[in-house]
């Protein structure tokens, strides 16, 4: 048995540039403001302590940021060393003040989302049980559906094709991109979807902000009939206002949060009553410590919770949450990682290994493009 009493030793950053098998685009890239989707830029932390345990963490950055991120991580991390690893909350508090001049959101709390997520995988190593039992779990399964089949850039038979092969794999739902220049295309998109997979299939549709108010309006109250299990990101992310508005006005349950970079950012859709499905990122508002508070505000409202992307971490997240759960399934990372997910019956299950149950393939040093080690 390990002492309590344990220190970190040494901090080991690593910057990956893993590319997607297939580019994807949103309807931020059909009304030409971002860039076709081609790698996932990740930052990895490696927390050795002096009694030989080791925890890992992960954060990330689509099309920018992965570099901002891993330099404003060395930057901070250096004064963690001889720390207690077990000081979760005292750690991220010190780190953001570290950083308080570039503010306390974005680049500033993504850096620490890494670090943060390797502190709670080494505490519930240290325990010898799976994170979500450390925190204190719910479920041991959470409702899962895959959104990487999804994107415009596919046809609609495409869409057609892996949404069915998510089905037979298991998973609960998919989810389709909207928000092309022409809505009529996304509404017969969506309509041809819903008729190929049957009622009883739960859609998810995600406009990545791309409509004002009254094309959101108009989009919804016409696609309400299909009996979608959520709107996401009708609006930009920052109209909290209009979310609740919107949410008001149609039946469709209206979900948004993932593009949020502050559990005070997401207080406000909280407080506001602005959605009816919260989406918080674990990685984009400073890790699980951050996580759990805006998911203790959210349960305290009665506000369902779906996170976004990174099932790896959000998986154990989602199953100490008290309320029915989504986890979206991405494969994306998969090959950085030994395990798999399990999934069956519309569920994804918790990982039994300790921490987050993740070991590192031999393939994770083929997309290594940084790396710095802090004694």
């Amino acid at each position: 048995m390990t002492n309590v009493n344990d220190k970190i030793r040494s901090i080991r950053f690593s910057r990956l540039l893993l590319p997607l098998k297939i580019a994807v685009s949103d309807a931020k890239v059909l009304t030409g403001l971002q860039l076709p989707l081609e790698k996932v830029d990740i930052l990895f932390t490696h927390i050795m302590t002096e009694q030989g345990l080791e925890g890992i963490g992960f954060s990330y950055a689509l099309r920018v940021g992965g570099r901002a991120q891993y330099v404003h991580a060395s930057e901070i991390a250096a004064t963690l060393i001889g720390k207690d690893p077990s000081d979760i909350s005292k750690i991220w508090k010190s780190l953001i003040w570290l950083g308080a001049s570039v503010g306390n959101s974005g680049i500033a709390v993504q850096a620490i989302s890494a670090i943060d997520t390797a502190l709670w995988d080494l505490k519930a190593k240290r325990a010898n049980l799976p994170l979500s039992k450390l925190i204190g779990s719910h479920f041991d399964s959470v409702s899962c559906y895959n959104t990487s089949g999804g994107y415009l850039q596919a046809s609609i038979e495409e869409i057609v094709e892996k949404s069915q092969h998510s089905l037979s794999c298991g998973l609960g739902g998919v989810k389709m991109k909207v928000g092309q220049p022409d809505m009529k295309k996304d509404i017969m998109r969506l309509k041809t979807l819903r008729e190929r997979l049957g009622e009883d299939v739960s859609i998810m549709v995600d406009a990545n902000q791309q409509w004002d108010r009254i094309d959101a309006l108009n989009f919804c109250r016409q696609v309400d009939e299909l009996n979608p299990e959520w709107i996401e990101e009708p609006l930009d992310a920052y109209d909290i206002d209009g979310h609740a508005a919107l949410a008001a006005a149609i039946d469709s349950p209206i979900a948004s949060g993932e593009m949020l970079t502050s559990s005070a950012l997401l207080k406000q859709y909280i407080d506001k009553n602005a959605v009816d499905v919260l989406q918080p990122d674990a990685a984009r508002i400073g890790g699980i410590t951050p996580y759990l508070k805006v998911a203790d505000m959210a349960d305290t409202a009665g506000m369902r919770v779906a996170p976004h992307f990174i099932m790896e971490i959000h998986i154990h997240l989602s199953a100490c949450y008290p309320r029915e759960s989504w986890v979206e399934h991405f494969e994306w990372l998969e090959p950085l990682f030994n395990e798999r997910l399990k999934i069956r019956d519309g569920r994804m299950y918790v990982p039994e290994g300790p921490g987050l149950g993740l070991t590192l393939s031999d393939q994770f040093s083929e997309w290594l493009e940084d790396e710095i080690i802090l004694r």
